[in-house]
């Protein structure tokens, strides 16, 4: 039994640990993001906590339809749980997935939600967000 014992202590302590570096990597984006120059690499850090923010606000929205409100809050739970394609600790790649996920979240939900709202709800710079959307539906492609 103790050997048992043993086993689930270790596999806590990895979880521990597993929590520790995925928080400690938010931490590290938070701080760029807020420390770093204007520019590319300012905006890819913040891309991630922008992108919680844009889901926290969206989810609450009721112009928001709720195939995307769906949509949104899967992509959300996507980026905060710890299980991922690519663990998170994993310099530069680490974060991709999660990129990914809110990325096509955010492109279907551009489909359905007004590009105002859309853009109310987004923190960061209005350039990034529509330049992920497209070109708008009122617009004409070019």
């Amino acid at each position: 039994m103790a050997g048992g014992a043993a086993v689930i202590r270790t596999w806590l302590v990895g979880l521990g640990v597993a929590a520790a570096l995925l928080v400690l990597s938010w931490a590290v984006l938070l701080l760029a993001a807020r420390r770093l120059p204007p520019g590319l690499l300012r905006d890819l850090a913040a891309f991630i906590p922008d992108c919680v923010t844009t889901v926290r606000r969206l989810r609450r929205d009721p112009r928001v339809p709720r195939r995307a409100r769906v949509a949104i809050v899967i992509a959300g739970l996507w980026v905060i749980s710890p299980i991922d394609l690519i663990p998170e600790f994993i310099p530069v790649i680490g974060p991709l997935d999660d990129l990914v996920v809110v990325a096509l979240a955010l492109r279907y939900a551009g489909r359905r939600v007004p590009r105002e709202v859309l853009l109310e709800a987004w923190p960061g710079e209005p350039r990034l967000l529509e330049r992920l959307l497209g070109a708008s539906r009122a617009e004409p492609q070019r």
